[in-house]
């Protein structure tokens, strides 16, 4: 199988965390992110070789395209491409705004990133592994427990988008299985990373630990152990499912 994995949102925590798992576990990886220079910056960090970064918005539908084109061209097939870019917009106090108070900028901007953005990729990889079809490739794409429960924190257009992922995924899942691509995703629960910090103040952490079984917030670690067992070949059978990563809090 091809050892190369691509990574969307490569300089956040929980991309990052990835690009260093899937490192660790003998990829190349190419990290993408708004910035050239954040994505080649976590590219050098990683251990091993063959790592690389590139500019990408993953709403942008032609970008998108191209850059899966010249990736393959450069670097040979993909085998695992983990959508893992996001955004989440709140209030100038870090509240999620109302149903009500929502405009239609916020609600939009959101879908393009978090649900467009993730079948840009997913199109444009089954697109490729149809071209050229290659054993076990996997995606693996990110939905989140506020889809799950409603959300606490989060948006109405953030959980609404994650929750188009959910959809999404079973239906690539289907899709793909003739082309030998499992289609995965993960949800993650309160995770240590910078878009729970927009909203959760660290002085914060204990109590709102109390809410979860396990008694701790996640670290992207948790997160990229869940990706790197979707990418790697235990996983071989499992195609449409969702991984949840959140110490049990959905059970409350």
């Amino acid at each position: 199988m091809s050892r190369f994995a691509l990574v969307t949102g490569a300089s956040g925590g929980i991309g990052k965390a990835v690009c260093e798992r899937l490192a660790l576990d003998g990829f190349s990886v190419i990290a993408t992110d708004l910035s050239a220079e954040d994505a080649q910056r976590v590219a050098a960090g990683l251990p091993g070789e063959g790592h690389c970064g590139y500019a990408l918005d993953v709403s942008d539908e032609k970008g998108v395209g191209d850059l899966m084109k010249q990736i393959e061209a450069a670097h040979g097939a993909l085998s695992v491409l983990v959508a893992a870019a996001g955004i989440l917009i709140l209030d100038d106090s870090g509240q999620r705004r109302a149903i009500t108070e929502t405009s239609i900028e916020e609600w939009s901007v959101t879908q393009q990133v978090n649900s467009t953005g993730t079948f840009l990729l997913l199109r444009e990889f089954l697109r490729a592994r149809r071209a050229h079809k290659i054993k076990g490739a996997r995606f693996i794409g990110f939905s989140s427990v506020a889809a799950q429960l409603g959300g606490y924190r989060s948006s109405s257009a953030y959980i609404a988008s994650k929750s188009a992922v959910l959809g999404l995924i079973r239906a690539g899942a289907r899709e793909g299985a003739a082309l030998d691509v499992a289609v995965n995703g993960v949800a993650p629960g309160l995770i240590d990373a910078p878009m729970l910090r927009l909203s959760l103040n660290p002085s914060q952490d204990a109590e709102i630990a109390q809410s979860i079984p396990q008694g701790r917030i996640g670290s992207p670690e948790d997160v990229a152990g869940a990706v790197a067992f979707l990418a790697g070949p235990d996983s071989a059978y499992i195609t449409g499912s969702i991984i949840d990563v959140n110490g049990g809090y959905r059970m409350q």
